[in-house]
């Protein structure tokens, strides 16, 4: 008897503490009246930390759920949908738009959001860090009354979570007559970190700050399709000049730069340094593990002939993976598996031991460099604006590059992150989600990680007799000095494999009324001030000269093109420039420029939707869907 009661507890025991079955829910997400797919869902497990958000395609996949839960399906303009999962693996939904916006919580990375029904402004209560889209806690309840909608006290013995994002201020490119300022210098930029992060303040239902709208960044996001260079140089040139369509008086320079595409196979050996933020702040689902979701996307990417190691830093720096041969992927795998967050940020010292590895490995000829990924929050050490630039222009000079992936939100650094990578001769991204990592690391991965051309330098010489005034759009922060152009020594910005740069200018003709768009300027006493005869006698517009370096040269090759014809209407233009200027003036709307015209939102979507072209990933579609967004909350 006894016997058969051990037997029956044994067998009661097991039943009990059994857990529930866990299973993978896959599905797609469409708007219910035009079917349109929606990508930027977030989908979440309901009272929980598990979530993701639906890819290009409005697809979604999320792992280890229970029969028993429930997924909430949430974006800005739409319903928020709840769906028990019961026993189906697949959960297709269709949301339904959302007149009453506004009186509705829209629920961020970081804290839940309130809008006010009755001013339309916006109010954050800051909580404690959770995941991406984790659900607003009880206490956050909204209480609907007549008048509007309440918000209860916060519960102040609560932690209070501050946001100490930093980003560098922008002072926006005024227009300059061209008689007085003929030559505008500029490095080239193939950064897209501003473009990420702005789409993460939309998608949390935010206007993002104005100095985190940088609008070069914005435009060269997107792939334009330019042709192929021939002959010797890495990179075509394609000037184009057509009417302005936010100031019909004016003209819109594009010039845009393809740079060579280079097969995978071709390109040369790497050696690679995994460097990588574990400190506490990196301990949220869309910082450290995004980032090791991401790395594991580029080890695929990696070639026998490729080497990586990888250094880790929170309050100490050490390295976690030796130098190890790019085939033997599970061996890096299983070192990135391993990663856990805790501890402070000694961003220096993980830095310099990283250069340290990479020199130690250096590859002749191949490409060397290193990956930074972090939320950019340096607290202990070597962590001075000043110190970090001088190392890494240093360290540059030798040979070894730095290119910087950005996570996370709150306590994210910009301003640290993009001049380290400036600094450092590589290029910066801004890592939001899954879909934005394959992109960088995988769609990309020639152009994020190998050279083609470094140094690369503009400088327009505007004909004053045919341009009374220009503006550079965007690159406030990569201007030079007319005799920088000329300096081989003064740094400037890399090109990759495939990469293609845009630039726009604002053009004012000669002989219209600029109003006060251009600022006078008294006569020169001791120089001449005339313009040459010639200037007014030839069709040209401007001069376009480029000089850049080889990637590891040391002087510099010139290439210069004048730019002649008639100015087309804007509708004549080429879908490129049709879709850059769009993206352009969402960058101008954003920032509330001075120079916005008559520009809208619904115009910008509208010159989007025209010039969108196959966009078969999808990135295009996604612009438009942002645009929608932030028109919605613009008007509320």
């Amino acid at each position: 008897m006894k016997t058969v009661m051990i037997i029956l507890l044994g067998l009661l025991t097991a039943f009990t503490w059994r857990p529930n079955p866990t299973q993978t829910i896959t599905g797609t997400v469409t708007d219910i009246d035009g079917g349109a797919v929606l990508p930027g869902v977030n989908v979440i497990v309901k009272s929980s930390q598990t979530g993701t958000v639906t890819d290009m395609n409005g697809q979604y996949r999320i792992e280890n759920v229970s029969e028993k839960d429930v997924l909430v399906f949430s974006f800005i303009g739409y319903v928020t949908q709840e769906v028990k999962v019961k026993n189906q693996s697949a959960i297709n939904v269709q949301l339904v738009a959302d007149v009453q916006e506004l009186s509705e919580v829209v629920v961020t990375g970081y804290a839940p959001q309130y809008k006010r029904a009755v001013t339309g402004s916006v109010a954050r209560i800051r909580g404690a860090n959770s995941i991406s889209s984790a659900p607003a806690p009880a206490m956050y309840d909204v209480v609907e009354q007549e008048s509007g909608v309440y918000y209860p006290p916060v519960d102040d013995e609560l932690p209070q979570e501050f946001n100490t994002e930093e980003y560098a201020t922008i002072r926006e490119n005024p227009f300059l007559a061209s008689s007085q300022n003929p030559l505008s210098t500029f490095s080239i930029d193939v950064d897209a970190a501003s473009y990420g992060n702005i789409r993460r303040f939309i998608n949390q239902g935010e206007m993002p700050p104005t100095d985190a709208v940088r609008i070069e960044e914005m435009v060269n996001y997107f792939k334009y399709n330019y042709p192929q260079p021939k002959g010797d140089d890495p990179f075509s040139v394609n000037p184009e000049l057509v009417e302005c369509p936010w100031n019909p008086q004016h003209h819109l320079l594009k010039i845009g730069l393809q740079g060579k595409e280079i097969p995978t196979e071709n390109l040369p050996a790497s050696n690679l340094v995994f460097l990588i933020d574990v400190s506490g702040s990196m301990d949220y689902s869309n910082k450290l593990p995004l980032l090791k979701k991401a790395f594991r996307m580029l080890t695929d990417q990696l070639r026998p002939q490729d080497r990586v190691a990888m250094v880790v830093y929170a309050g100490a720096a050490g390295v976690v993976l030796e130098s190890t041969p790019g085939n033997e992927k599970a061996k890096i795998k299983e070192a990135l598996d391993r990663l856990q967050a805790g501890g402070s940020t000694a961003g220096g010292a993980g830095i310099q031991l990283a250069y340290d590895i990479a020199k130690k490995n250096f590859q002749d000829g191949g490409n060397n460099r290193i990956i930074l990924a972090t939320d950019g929050d340096f607290n202990i050490g070597e962590s001075s604006n000043a110190a970090m630039e001088r190392m890494i222009e240093k360290k540059r000079e030798e040979g070894i590059f730095l290119t910087v992936l950005g996570f996370g939100m709150g306590n994210y650094k910009d301003s640290k992150m993009e001049l380290l990578a400036d600094k450092g001769n590589g290029n910066y991204a801004y890592i939001d989600n899954i879909q934005e990592a394959k992109k960088v690391l995988v769609s990309e991965f020639g152009g994020t990680l190998f050279t083609i051309a470094k140094d690369v330098k503009f400088q327009i010489e505007f004909n004053p007799t045919k341009v009374q005034g220009h503006r550079l759009i965007g690159y406030e922060n990569r201007a030079l000095r007319s005799e920088d152009f000329n300096d081989d020594k003064k740094d400037a910005g890399e090109l990759g494999s495939g990469h293609t740069v845009t630039a726009l200018y604002e053009v004012i003709p000669a002989g219209i009324d600029a109003g006060d768009l251009l600022k006078s300027v008294d006569d020169l006493k001791y120089q001449k001030q005339k313009t040459e005869r010639s200037a007014s006698r030839t069709d040209e517009w401007l001069t376009l000269k480029l000089r850049y370096k080889a990637p590891d040269g040391d002087t510099s090759k010139l290439i210069e093109q004048p730019l002649t014809g008639e100015v087309k209407s804007f509708n004549e233009a080429s879908e490129n420039l049709r879709f850059a200027a769009s993206v352009a003036g969402f960058g101008m709307l954003l920032r509330d420029s001075n120079f916005k015209g008559n520009l809208t939102y619904d115009a910008v979507a509208q010159m989007a939707r025209e010039s969108k072209g196959e966009d078969q990933e999808g990135y295009r579609q996604e612009f438009i869907r942002l645009v929608e967004s932030c028109n919605l909350l613009a008007s509320n």
